[in-house]
């Protein structure tokens, strides 16, 4: 099927929409490399099902709240659910209802809409936005709920694509924001990344300006590599990207986290993407596919998620931004 057509047929696609439980338990984790990290108890957890994109919310009580997505793929199977780390405290995973159209196949990536409280973007694999407010805020079972607010392609794809990151950092102009996502590449074949000027238009749809590509090779790991299973914008405009080995269900993963270079506007307001000639890597994390990466606002720590496949899935803290 071409792309157009399968672009089509999710746009359309509808299903009813349940949840599921996710079931929570501490793990004990290492991201070892240029910066290694050892979270304390309850700083990280094992998921059920994986998690395959994050954004952090808020900061509360020495910790933070975040919605992270999962690649489901059949009915029924949560697609967004939130999630509230307090150091020290047991973890807590709650599945969000999925409201107001067809449940999704494959989402890969989820981040916040800048100057719009509630509101966010995910991203299905084969480049469906999605525009979702999520209603409730007490992150109990029934209270909370995705409502989808609007369905959109993303601009500029290509044959072959497979996205598994997407980023929205806020820009001094009002109301101008700029999108980055990225096509994740296999081994020999380079992830490409996708980054445009986006404004919302009176009715709350998105609106791309020209898009700017570059081409990303992850410097670790080098085998079965995911070049780009996600990226983040930090405060400062830093682009940081993760790459994965992933050689199938059973493993053995591995992954790192990289400086990849800056995106943001430049004198005349035009989208500007610049990569580094060698990416500097930040973390890695061996035995885990992480494909999420979100900064905790106001910190220098990220919230790092995997999808380890037939192992579930974990979520750790890591000092990466800054």
């Amino acid at each position: 099927m071409r792309r157009t057509a399968r672009l089509r047929t999710a746009l359309v696609r509808a299903a009813a929409a349940t949840g599921a439980a996710l079931a929570v338990v501490a793990v004990a984790l290492t991201a070892q490399g240029a910066q290694r990290q050892d979270p304390s108890p309850g700083d990280a957890t094992a998921t059920a099902p994986g998690i395959s994109g994050i954004t952090v919310t808020r900061r509360a009580g020495g910790g933070f709240e975040a919605l992270v997505v999962h690649d489901s793929k059949k009915p029924g199977e949560p697609r967004i659910s939130r999630y509230a780390h307090r150091p020290g405290k047991p973890p807590r995973a709650v599945p969000l209802d999925w409201r107001g159209a067809g449940e999704p196949i494959d989402l890969e990536a989820i981040d916040r809409v800048p100057g719009r409280p509630g509101e966010y973007i995910a991203l299905a694999s084969e480049g469906i936005g999605y525009r979702v407010r999520v209603t409730g805020n007490t992150g109990e079972a029934g209270d909370t709920g995705v409502e989808v607010l609007d369905l959109f392609p993303l601009p500029a794809i290509s044959e072959g694509d497979n996205f598994e990151g997407f980023a929205l950092a806020p820009t001094a102009q009002a109301g101008v924001m700029v999108a980055v996502w990225a096509d994740r590449g296999q081994d020999d074949r380079p992830a490409t990344l996708y980054a445009a000027r986006m404004v919302l238009n009176q009715y709350g749809e998105p609106r791309f300006g020209p898009v700017r590509t570059a081409e990303f090779r992850a410097p670790y790991p080098a085998r079965d590599v995911r070049h780009a299973s996600d990226l983040t914008i930090t405060a400062s405009g830093e682009l940081l990207v993760s790459s994965a080995s992933d050689p199938g269900d059973e493993g053995p993963f591995d992954s790192a986290v990289h400086a990849a270079g800056r995106v943001g506007l430049d004198d005349a307001g035009a989208v500007r993407l610049t990569l580094a000639e060698a990416p500097r890597t930040r973390a890695t994390f061996e035995g885990h596919k992480v494909e999420a990466l979100a900064c905790v606002s106001g910190t220098r720590r990220a919230a790092v998620g995997t999808d380890d496949e037939a192992n579930g899935g974990a979520l750790l803290t890591a000092t990466l931004c800054g």
